[in-house]
Protein backbone atom coordinates (compact mmCIF):
# COMPACT_ATOMS: atom_id res chain seq x y z
CA UNK A 1 0.00 0.00 0.00
CA UNK A 2 2.80 2.42 0.62
CA UNK A 3 3.31 2.67 -3.49
CA UNK A 4 -0.34 1.84 -4.42
CA UNK A 5 -2.89 4.78 -2.93
CA UNK A 6 -5.65 2.87 -4.71
CA UNK A 7 -5.22 -0.72 -2.98
CA UNK A 8 -5.31 1.79 0.84
CA UNK A 9 -8.64 3.24 -0.55
CA UNK A 10 -9.69 -0.47 -1.96
CA UNK A 11 -8.82 -2.07 1.78
CA UNK A 12 -10.66 0.57 3.53
CA UNK A 13 -13.57 0.10 1.29
CA UNK A 14 -14.29 -3.66 1.89
CA UNK A 15 -12.98 -4.12 5.61
CA UNK A 16 -14.10 -0.42 7.08
CA UNK A 17 -16.22 2.02 5.55
CA UNK A 18 -19.15 -0.75 5.45
CA UNK A 19 -19.07 -0.84 8.86
CA UNK A 20 -19.90 2.74 9.38
CA UNK A 21 -21.63 4.03 11.91
CA UNK A 22 -22.83 0.71 13.29
CA UNK A 23 -19.21 0.34 14.64
CA UNK A 24 -17.63 3.15 16.45
CA UNK A 25 -14.16 2.53 14.49
CA UNK A 26 -11.97 5.01 15.66
CA UNK A 27 -8.34 4.38 14.68
CA UNK A 28 -6.11 2.23 12.09
CA UNK A 29 -2.93 0.72 13.23
CA UNK A 30 -0.61 -0.12 10.02
CA UNK A 31 1.21 -2.80 11.14
CA UNK A 32 2.35 -3.94 14.61
CA UNK A 33 5.48 -3.43 16.72
CA UNK A 34 7.71 -3.20 13.27
CA UNK A 35 10.17 -0.99 14.23
CA UNK A 36 11.04 -4.17 16.89
CA UNK A 37 11.82 -6.49 14.21
CA UNK A 38 14.47 -6.52 11.77
CA UNK A 39 12.60 -6.14 7.99
CA UNK A 40 14.77 -2.50 7.15
CA UNK A 41 12.26 -2.86 4.12
CA UNK A 42 9.07 -2.79 6.06
CA UNK A 43 10.54 -0.17 8.65
CA UNK A 44 11.14 2.07 5.57
CA UNK A 45 7.46 1.28 3.97
CA UNK A 46 5.39 1.85 7.20
CA UNK A 47 5.46 6.00 6.97
CA UNK A 48 4.63 5.88 3.55
CA UNK A 49 1.72 2.96 4.31
CA UNK A 50 0.27 5.07 6.93
CA UNK A 51 0.13 7.96 4.75
CA UNK A 52 -1.40 6.40 2.07
CA UNK A 53 -4.14 4.88 4.10
CA UNK A 54 -4.47 8.68 5.65
CA UNK A 55 -5.63 10.18 2.53
CA UNK A 56 -7.45 7.00 1.57
CA UNK A 57 -9.66 7.51 5.01
CA UNK A 58 -9.85 11.27 3.68
CA UNK A 59 -11.06 10.66 0.21
CA UNK A 60 -14.00 8.73 1.74
CA UNK A 61 -14.69 10.99 3.86
CA UNK A 62 -14.04 9.36 7.47
CA UNK A 63 -11.34 11.62 8.74
CA UNK A 64 -13.23 13.36 11.36
CA UNK A 65 -13.59 10.22 13.28
CA UNK A 66 -10.45 7.75 12.10
CA UNK A 67 -7.07 8.52 12.90
CA UNK A 68 -4.41 6.62 11.38
CA UNK A 69 -1.42 5.21 13.24
CA UNK A 70 1.06 1.66 13.95
CA UNK A 71 1.50 -0.02 17.31
CA UNK A 72 4.87 0.29 19.19
CA UNK A 73 6.56 -2.06 21.63
CA UNK A 74 8.16 -0.46 24.66
CA UNK A 75 11.65 -1.79 23.47
CA UNK A 76 11.60 1.16 20.86
CA UNK A 77 12.57 3.16 24.27
CA UNK A 78 16.81 2.85 24.58
CA UNK A 79 16.16 4.39 28.66
CA UNK A 80 12.52 3.96 30.20
CA UNK A 81 13.77 4.81 34.14
CA UNK A 82 12.90 7.21 35.58
CA UNK A 83 10.54 8.44 33.21
CA UNK A 84 11.45 12.17 32.85
CA UNK A 85 14.28 10.19 31.46
CA UNK A 86 12.60 8.55 28.79
CA UNK A 87 14.54 7.90 25.53
CA UNK A 88 14.08 6.02 21.99
CA UNK A 89 16.66 3.90 20.85
CA UNK A 90 18.76 5.88 18.21
CA UNK A 91 19.00 3.45 16.11
CA UNK A 92 15.13 4.21 15.39
CA UNK A 93 15.68 7.74 15.80
CA UNK A 94 15.43 8.02 11.36
CA UNK A 95 12.54 6.53 11.44
CA UNK A 96 10.53 7.43 14.86
CA UNK A 97 11.20 11.55 14.15
CA UNK A 98 8.89 11.66 10.71
CA UNK A 99 6.82 9.39 12.69
CA UNK A 100 5.98 12.11 15.50
CA UNK A 101 6.06 14.44 12.69
CA UNK A 102 2.99 12.80 11.05
CA UNK A 103 1.20 12.45 14.25
CA UNK A 104 1.48 15.93 14.74
CA UNK A 105 0.13 16.99 11.56
CA UNK A 106 -2.82 14.65 11.51
CA UNK A 107 -3.66 15.29 15.40
CA UNK A 108 -3.40 10.90 15.81
CA UNK A 109 -2.40 9.26 18.81
CA UNK A 110 1.31 7.70 19.34
CA UNK A 111 0.47 3.69 19.88
CA UNK A 112 2.52 1.73 22.59
CA UNK A 113 1.98 -1.83 23.69
CA UNK A 114 3.27 -2.02 27.16
CA UNK A 115 2.97 -4.79 29.25
CA UNK A 116 4.06 -4.61 33.04
CA UNK A 117 3.80 -8.59 33.27
CA UNK A 118 7.00 -8.90 31.35
CA UNK A 119 9.56 -6.78 33.46
CA UNK A 120 7.62 -8.56 36.54
CA UNK A 121 8.34 -12.09 34.98
CA UNK A 122 12.35 -11.19 34.25
CA UNK A 123 12.57 -9.61 37.58
CA UNK A 124 10.07 -11.16 40.34
CA UNK A 125 12.36 -10.41 42.85
CA UNK A 126 13.52 -6.55 42.37
CA UNK A 127 10.40 -5.75 40.84
CA UNK A 128 7.02 -5.13 43.31
CA UNK A 129 3.86 -7.10 42.59
CA UNK A 130 1.85 -4.38 43.90
CA UNK A 131 3.67 -1.96 41.67
CA UNK A 132 2.41 -3.96 38.72
CA UNK A 133 -0.88 -4.66 39.55
CA UNK A 134 -1.80 -0.99 40.55
CA UNK A 135 -2.20 -2.44 43.98
CA UNK A 136 -1.72 0.00 47.41
CA UNK A 137 2.40 0.21 47.79
CA UNK A 138 4.73 3.11 48.23
CA UNK A 139 5.37 3.79 44.66
CA UNK A 140 8.61 4.81 43.13
CA UNK A 141 9.64 8.56 42.86
CA UNK A 142 11.09 10.14 40.14
CA UNK A 143 14.06 12.38 40.89
CA UNK A 144 13.95 14.60 38.37
CA UNK A 145 10.50 15.82 38.74
CA UNK A 146 9.64 14.06 42.38
CA UNK A 147 6.38 12.53 40.75
CA UNK A 148 5.64 9.38 42.21
CA UNK A 149 4.60 7.03 40.67
CA UNK A 150 2.27 3.96 42.40
CA UNK A 151 1.87 1.67 39.32
CA UNK A 152 4.42 0.67 36.41
CA UNK A 153 1.96 1.57 33.64
CA UNK A 154 1.45 5.40 34.25
CA UNK A 155 5.67 5.16 34.73
CA UNK A 156 5.85 3.46 30.78
CA UNK A 157 3.30 6.11 29.74
CA UNK A 158 4.98 9.23 30.94
CA UNK A 159 8.59 7.63 29.72
CA UNK A 160 7.35 7.57 26.04
CA UNK A 161 6.11 11.37 26.51
CA UNK A 162 9.53 12.36 28.10
CA UNK A 163 10.98 10.41 24.51
CA UNK A 164 8.61 12.27 22.48
CA UNK A 165 9.37 15.67 24.09
CA UNK A 166 13.09 15.10 23.32
CA UNK A 167 12.03 14.79 19.48
CA UNK A 168 10.52 17.99 19.99
CA UNK A 169 7.03 16.60 20.08
CA UNK A 170 4.64 17.79 22.93
CA UNK A 171 1.71 18.07 20.72
CA UNK A 172 0.92 14.10 20.23
CA UNK A 173 -1.08 12.36 22.94
CA UNK A 174 -0.22 8.40 23.46
CA UNK A 175 -3.05 5.74 23.53
CA UNK A 176 -2.25 1.88 24.99
CA UNK A 177 -3.48 0.26 22.10
CA UNK A 178 -2.38 -3.28 23.99
CA UNK A 179 -1.82 -4.31 27.79
CA UNK A 180 -3.03 -7.41 29.83
CA UNK A 181 -2.26 -9.92 31.58
CA UNK A 182 -1.88 -13.41 31.32
CA UNK A 183 -4.14 -16.06 33.57
CA UNK A 184 -1.62 -19.04 32.89
CA UNK A 185 1.71 -19.62 32.30
CA UNK A 186 4.78 -22.31 32.03
CA UNK A 187 6.39 -22.55 35.41
CA UNK A 188 8.96 -20.15 34.08
CA UNK A 189 6.29 -17.49 33.58
CA UNK A 190 6.47 -16.43 36.91
CA UNK A 191 2.90 -14.12 37.93
CA UNK A 192 0.83 -15.82 35.48
CA UNK A 193 -2.10 -16.78 37.18
CA UNK A 194 -6.24 -16.07 37.51
CA UNK A 195 -5.79 -14.19 40.33
CA UNK A 196 -3.10 -11.37 38.82
CA UNK A 197 -4.92 -11.36 35.50
CA UNK A 198 -7.95 -10.48 37.00
CA UNK A 199 -6.37 -8.09 39.86
CA UNK A 200 -4.11 -6.35 36.83
CA UNK A 201 -7.12 -5.58 34.51
CA UNK A 202 -9.53 -5.06 37.37
CA UNK A 203 -8.02 -2.93 38.85
CA UNK A 204 -6.91 -1.18 35.50
CA UNK A 205 -10.47 -0.83 34.07
CA UNK A 206 -11.30 1.51 38.19
CA UNK A 207 -9.02 3.61 37.08
CA UNK A 208 -9.81 4.16 33.39
CA UNK A 209 -13.40 4.66 35.18
CA UNK A 210 -12.11 7.18 37.24
CA UNK A 211 -10.94 9.80 33.76
CA UNK A 212 -7.08 9.42 35.76
CA UNK A 213 -4.53 10.50 34.10
CA UNK A 214 -0.65 10.05 34.41
CA UNK A 215 1.30 11.91 37.57
CA UNK A 216 3.10 13.97 34.31
CA UNK A 217 -0.45 14.44 32.94
CA UNK A 218 -3.18 14.06 35.75
CA UNK A 219 -5.70 15.79 33.26
CA UNK A 220 -5.20 13.79 30.49
CA UNK A 221 -7.39 10.49 31.16
CA UNK A 222 -5.79 7.36 29.80
CA UNK A 223 -6.69 5.56 26.81
CA UNK A 224 -6.68 1.50 26.83
CA UNK A 225 -7.26 -1.22 24.84
CA UNK A 226 -7.42 -4.29 26.72
CA UNK A 227 -5.29 -7.15 25.44
CA UNK A 228 -7.47 -9.53 24.70
CA UNK A 229 -10.99 -10.39 24.14
CA UNK A 230 -10.56 -14.18 24.36
CA UNK A 231 -7.90 -16.80 24.62
CA UNK A 232 -6.00 -17.59 21.61
CA UNK A 233 -5.86 -21.35 22.31
CA UNK A 234 -3.64 -21.86 18.96
CA UNK A 235 -1.06 -19.31 19.14
CA UNK A 236 1.99 -20.87 19.20
CA UNK A 237 4.77 -19.65 21.73
CA UNK A 238 4.55 -19.98 25.91
CA UNK A 239 1.63 -21.04 27.57
CA UNK A 240 0.87 -17.45 28.66
CA UNK A 241 0.51 -16.51 25.25
CA UNK A 242 -3.03 -18.36 24.90
CA UNK A 243 -4.26 -17.26 28.15
CA UNK A 244 -4.73 -13.03 28.25
CA UNK A 245 -8.15 -13.51 27.08
CA UNK A 246 -10.78 -12.35 29.01
CA UNK A 247 -13.26 -14.97 28.08
CA UNK A 248 -12.77 -18.59 26.37
CA UNK A 249 -13.54 -19.14 22.85
CA UNK A 250 -16.70 -20.54 24.07
CA UNK A 251 -18.03 -16.68 25.74
CA UNK A 252 -17.69 -17.88 29.25
CA UNK A 253 -15.35 -15.62 31.11
CA UNK A 254 -11.95 -16.60 32.24
CA UNK A 255 -12.43 -14.94 35.61
CA UNK A 256 -14.81 -12.12 36.55
CA UNK A 257 -13.99 -8.47 37.16
CA UNK A 258 -15.79 -6.60 39.49
CA UNK A 259 -16.21 -2.99 40.59
CA UNK A 260 -15.74 -2.73 44.00
CA UNK A 261 -12.95 -1.06 45.53
CA UNK A 262 -9.99 -3.07 45.99
CA UNK A 263 -8.72 -5.76 44.30
CA UNK A 264 -10.48 -7.56 41.38
CA UNK A 265 -12.02 -10.96 42.18
CA UNK A 266 -10.24 -13.84 40.72
CA UNK A 267 -13.22 -16.16 41.02
CA UNK A 268 -15.47 -16.89 37.47
CA UNK A 269 -18.79 -17.30 37.65
CA UNK A 270 -21.46 -15.88 35.63
CA UNK A 271 -21.33 -12.74 32.85
CA UNK A 272 -23.78 -10.17 32.49
CA UNK A 273 -22.08 -7.19 29.91
CA UNK A 274 -24.77 -4.77 31.26
CA UNK A 275 -24.95 -5.56 34.88
CA UNK A 276 -23.27 -2.48 37.09
CA UNK A 277 -21.76 -5.12 39.24
CA UNK A 278 -18.86 -6.07 35.95
CA UNK A 279 -16.54 -3.46 35.10
CA UNK A 280 -17.24 -4.61 31.33
CA UNK A 281 -19.96 -1.69 31.27
CA UNK A 282 -18.66 1.00 32.51
CA UNK A 283 -15.08 1.23 31.30
CA UNK A 284 -16.54 2.32 27.88
CA UNK A 285 -13.32 3.13 25.97
CA UNK A 286 -11.80 0.09 26.73
CA UNK A 287 -12.13 -2.38 23.20
CA UNK A 288 -14.15 -4.68 24.47
CA UNK A 289 -17.95 -5.65 24.16
CA UNK A 290 -19.71 -8.81 25.27
CA UNK A 291 -18.82 -11.53 23.22
CA UNK A 292 -22.31 -11.87 21.96
CA UNK A 293 -21.74 -8.41 19.61
CA UNK A 294 -18.01 -8.48 19.30
CA UNK A 295 -16.99 -4.58 18.15
CA UNK A 296 -13.37 -3.02 17.88
CA UNK A 297 -12.45 0.07 18.52
CA UNK A 298 -9.20 -0.49 16.85
CA UNK A 299 -8.64 -2.09 13.20
CA UNK A 300 -5.09 -3.55 12.64
CA UNK A 301 -3.61 -3.61 9.07
CA UNK A 302 -0.70 -5.64 8.36
CA UNK A 303 1.49 -5.06 5.71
Amino acid sequence: MASNPGAARQWLAQHVQPFIPATRITCITVGNEVLSGNDAGMMANLLPAMKAIYAAVGDLGLGSQVTVSSAHSVNVLATSFPPSSGAFREDLAQYIQPLLDFHGQTNSPFLINAYPFFAYKASPGSVSLPYVLFEPNPGVSDPNTNLNYDNMLYAQIDAVYAAMKLMGHTDVGIRISETGWPSKGDEDEVGATVENAAAYNGNLMQRIAMNQGTPLKPDVPIDVFVFALFNEDMKPGPTSERNYGLFYPDGSPVYAINTGAGSASGRTGSFDPYSSQTMYSSASRLAMTSWMGVVGLLVVLFL
